[in-house]
């Protein structure tokens, strides 16, 4: 399903309730540059074995909230540019997000310019190899809620903004 709905640039909202995902292994760039995209409904998406899911929703613009708590990400390596560029996101809820065999986070959520607050307690980064620029550009991003047993982990993060949400906090 990757490149499903990309650049559909004047597609406002997409109920995909009920899509049939069971055997989608591969979600990269699935919403990429869907500008007008403000509204989706992804209640009924079956990831279970999905393994990329990499720029799936890169440059949606308009997109301002978004729900992925029913997301089984349990066998995914590839969360890059997963959202970035959603200068308008101000909710995202990832609470069930399974990251422990992800690779690469790199610029998941750069140009999220409008993103104040993200819960990351869940994640697991132990295999991450790659989180550069994963908040570049998150202007607003005051409180991040990420819960690590040492700093090793979180030197994996861009320092400065983890000075800047820790001063906020």
């Amino acid at each position: 399903m990757s490149f499903t709905f990309c650049d559909c640039k004047s597609l406002p909202n997409i109920n995909l309730s009920n899509f049939n995902t069971q055997k989608v292994k591969n979600m990269s760039y699935m919403f990429k540059g869907c500008n007008s995209l403000t509204n989706i409904n992804l209640s009924n998406f079956n990831t279970q074995n999905v393994i990329d899911m990499s720029n799936m929703f890169y440059n949606c613009k308009s997109l301002t909230n978004i729900n992925l708590s029913n997301f089984n990400t349990q066998i995914v390596t590839n969360m890059s540019y997963m959202f970035s560029g959603c200068n308008s996101l101000t909710n995202i809820n990832l609470s069930n997000f399974n990251t422990q065999i992800v690779t690469d986070m790199s610029y998941m959520f750069s140009g999220c310019n409008s993103l104040t607050n993200l819960n990351l307690s869940n994640f697991n980064i132990q295999n991450v190899i790659d989180m550069s620029y994963m908040f570049c550009d998150c202007l607003s991003l005051i409180k991040m809620n990420l819960i690590t047993k040492d700093n090793k982990v979180l030197e994996k993060f861009d320092k400065k903004l983890i000075m800047k949400i820790n001063n906020y906090l």
